[in-house]
């Protein structure tokens, strides 16, 4: 038997369109799934896999998780729901985030979205004893000085990640999730595309090199395994051991 079989399986990814998210949703492909993902553009042909986006083999939807009523309205493409990955995420530079506006956009996307999608599937996976994964950062484990609801935002993930595995497991939901550490994808440029920033961010971090989305599927992989049947309520840092 192989435990990271997932022949059969029906997963969605949220977020699934560039990024970590599209990491895990290619590493789902790659072990036998049925993979959905969601992303803010009109069809799967508007991203580009020069950016990172790479959505061979997977189903693509349009969600604007930000926009109202947008998760409720949302008609899902799958009739079964086996794994919920929730990769969205936003974030602001340049001080954005400590104007109101800016702080309740990033606010919406990274936490308020995250129970709405959640709300949203729980029957699906508990008729399927299925599991969800929520994607947080590590940022939910230290100050990050130029980014208060990001910071705010993932923290708020970690909390979610766990009252909800409590709360689901009855349900016959594992709830668990995943902080990624220092990422390349479109998310980290302000950091990725300047030597000196990366020289810094890379001399922090004991393996010295960046993650990647494929590094976070392994662990997402994991997660929604019988590997991890008796993990509930966990967020598993996936850095490199940058934050130790």
């Amino acid at each position: 038997m192989n435990e990271l079989d997932f022949a059969g399986k029906t997963v969605c990814v949220v977020g699934g369109s560039s990024g970590i998210g599209n990491g895990i949703a290619q590493g789902f492909r790659a072990k036998g799934a049925d993979v959905h993902v969601t992303g803010t553009r009109a069809a799967a042909g508007d991203y580009d896999k020069a950016e990172g986006s790479d959505l061979d083999g997977l189903h693509y939807q349009r969600l604007d998780v930000a926009a109202a009523g947008a998760v409720d309205a949302f008609k899902p493409a799958f009739q079964k729901l086996d794994i919920l990955v929730l990769s969205q995420g936003t974030v602001l530079y340049r001080r954005g985030e400590f104007e109101m506006d800016g702080f309740r956009k990033v606010m919406e996307v990274n936490l308020m979205s995250l129970m709405a999608c959640a709300a949203k599937f729980h029957d699906m996976l508990a008729t399927a004893k299925g599991s969800l994964i929520i994607v947080s950062s590590t940022a939910g484990f230290h100050a990050t000085k130029g980014n208060p609801s990001y910071n705010a935002s993932k923290t708020g993930a970690v909390g979610l990640t766990r009252t909800l595995g409590q709360a689901w497991a009855e349900d016959g939901i594992r709830v668990n999730g995943i902080a990624p550490g220092l990422v390349d994808s479109k998310l980290t440029k302000v950091t990725t595309d300047h030597p000196k920033r990366l020289e810094g961010a890379l001399s922090r971090i004991p393996l010295h090199r960046l993650g990647t989305p494929g590094d976070m599927a392994g662990a997402a992989l994991f997660l929604a395994s019988p590997l991890a049947s008796y993990i509930v309520g966990q967020t598993i840092i996936v850095d490199g051991g940058l934050i130790l």
